[in-house]
């Protein structure tokens, strides 16, 4: 489930964390949290079978997420939002809402998100120098929504709004063997 927008459940619970954290003036530590989750859910096989568990009872599930909590030290508005997920069975959605709340939250900003798929994770100096680039591109700061797919073997691909930049290795060796089938 990869949806995002504010009309999804996950939009929905997105938008009311999102209140939440603004009312308390507390967006810059929420999202941080949220992608301190983020990072654990690309690297935790445990965390990422807990919240898609469906058999496992919320009460564990959010006791589980309680000690997730704990552990990174999480403020209290996200430690209690992360219980209210698993107790209305909706943990699974973990990471469409943290990625709702980071749209919300640059659209709130000022800032467009480009969706970004990497071959590995990006180091903080690479976020940074990419973001500068698509600003310089676009006039607008850039907030980065990104995702890691070994399948691309290397390179970016990069999605503003409609326009897509595939610098991907997979794309050009998919765009060389046609040109080479065009040959023979």
């Amino acid at each position: 489930m990869r949806v995002g927008t504010a009309n999804s459940l996950a939009g929905r619970y997105a938008a009311a964390l999102f209140d939440l954290a603004e009312s308390d003036k507390t967006l810059d530590a929420v999202m941080e949290a949220l992608a301190g989750l983020e990072a654990l859910l690309a690297t935790s096989a445990e965390l990422k079978a807990l919240i898609g568990n469906r058999l496992m009872r919320r009460a564990d599930v959010g006791a589980g997420l309680a000690a997730v909590a704990a552990e990174l030290d999480l403020p209290k508005l996200v430690a209690n939002f992360l219980g209210v997920l698993a107790a209305n069975g909706r943990a699974a959605l973990l990471p469409d809402v943290i990625r709702a709340f980071r749209e919300r939250l640059a659209s709130h900003r000022g800032e467009a998100t480009a969706k970004v798929i990497a071959a590995h994770k990006l180091t903080a100096a690479q976020e940074k120098a990419l973001a500068a680039k698509l600003k310089a591109r676009t006039g607008r700061d850039m907030a980065l929504d990104v995702t890691v797919d070994p399948a691309i073997l290397g390179g970016l691909i990069v999605r503003l709004g409609s326009e897509q930049i595939d610098t991907s290795v997979k794309t050009r060796l998919e765009r060389l063997g046609a040109r080479m089938k065009g040959l023979t």
